[in-house]
C-alpha cells in the first residue's frame, strides 16, 4: 500500500506522526501506474454510472438495530472513507479478513501470501440502509469488480475483491446481485469478486484508521480515493451523507458463529 514517496520509499504517517515504511519494492512501476490509472473505478462505458439496484434484497427493518457487512476490494483506506459517507452506516473499521490471526499485521499481509485481504467491517442500521444497498455502493464506486488480485495501482491477492457473507441471506443477496449485473453486462468484463463465508475480522493498526479522511491531499488519496467519494455523491445521492463518520475504536477480533 501507499503513502507519500520520500527518499525512494513509500511512507505512511501514523497517528503519533511517526513514519511507517510501506512497500519499498516496485516504486517506479507503481508511480507510473498511479498516473495511468488515476480515478480508475467501475468500467461502465465511457462515463461512470451507478449500477442498477439489486433485485434480491431485504426490506428496510421496522426497528433500528445493528448488522455487519465485511467487504474487500483494494486498499482499505478508500473503502473505509467511501462507506463513512453512506447514510445508515454506524461505524467502519479497516482490517484484515481471510487469513489467520498470527499473520494479521500490515507488514505480513503486504507480502501477499497470508490469505488475508485488506477489508472493512461496516456496522449499519438495517432500518436505514439494506445489505443490498451497501453492495450497490460497493459495485458502483468503491471497487472495480472486474480486476483480479489487484485494484488500480495496488497489486496482490491482499487487494482482491471479496464479499465475506456471515449468513445465508447475505450469501443469497451477493450471489444474486453478481449474477444480475453479469447478465445485464453492466461491466465491460465479468465480475471476479469472490463470495466467501466469513470467518474472522482483525482490525488493522490504528494509524490506518480514517487514513484517507485525515490525509485527503496526499497524492495517492487524491488520485485513487477522493474521486470515489465524489462519485458516491453524484451517482447515489439518496445514500450519501455529506459529513462522514469518524471511526470509533470498538475493535477487537470478531468471528462469525457457526450457521
Amino acid at each position: 500500500m501507499r503513502g507519500q514517496l520520500i527518499g525512494g520509499q513509500r511512507l505512511l504517517h501514523s497517528s503519533e506522526n511517526e513514519m511507517k515504511c510501506l512497500c519499498p519494492a516496485r516504486l517506479s512501476l507503481l508511480a507510473v501506474v498511479l498516473i495511468v490509472t488515476a480515478g480508475c473505478g467501475p468500467a461502465i462505458g465511457e462515463e461512470a454510472h451507478a449500477v442498477p439496484p439489486p433485485r434480491v434484497d431485504t426490506p428496510l427493518s421496522a426497528q433500528h438495530g445493528k448488522q455487519t457487512a465485511v467487504l474487500a476490494g483494494g486498499c482499505f483506506w478508500g473503502l473505509q472513507w467511501v462507506f463513512e459517507h453512506v447514510k445508515g452506516v454506524i461505524n467502519v473499521t479497516s482490517g484484515y479478513s481471510g487469513g489467520r490471526a498470527g499473520t494479521a499485521q500490515y507488514e505480513r499481509v503486504s507480502e501477499g501470501d497470508t490469505g488475508h485481504a485488506e477489508s472493512v467491517r461496516i456496522e449499519f442500521d438495517p432500518a436505514q440502509v439494506s445489505y443490498g444497498q451497501l453492495l450497490r455502493v460497493y459495485f458502483s464506486v468503491a471497487t472495480d469488480p472486474t480486476q483480479l488480485n489487484r485494484q488500480g495501482p495496488d497489486i496482490g491477492t491482499q487487494y482482491r475483491g471479496v464479499i465475506f457473507y456471515s449468513n445465508a441471506q447475505q450469501e443469497k443477496i451477493a450471489q444474486a446481485y453478481i449474477a444480475q449485473l453479469d447478465a445485464a453486462r453492466v461491466f465491460d468484463a465479468p465480475i471476479v469478486t469472490q463470495v466467501t463465508k466469513f470467518d474472522a475480522f482483525y482490525p488493522a493498526e490504528q494509524y490506518h484508521q480514517d487514513y484517507a479522511r485525515i490525509h485527503p491531499d496526499e497524492p495517492y488519496i487524491a488520485i485513487n480515493d477522493a474521486p470515489k467519494v465524489t462519485q458516491l455523491k453524484q451517482l447515489l445521492p439518496q445514500l450519501y451523507r455529506e459529513r462522514p463518520l469518524m471511526w470509533r475504536d470498538d475493535s477487537g477480533t470478531i468471528a462469525v458463529k457457526p450457521l
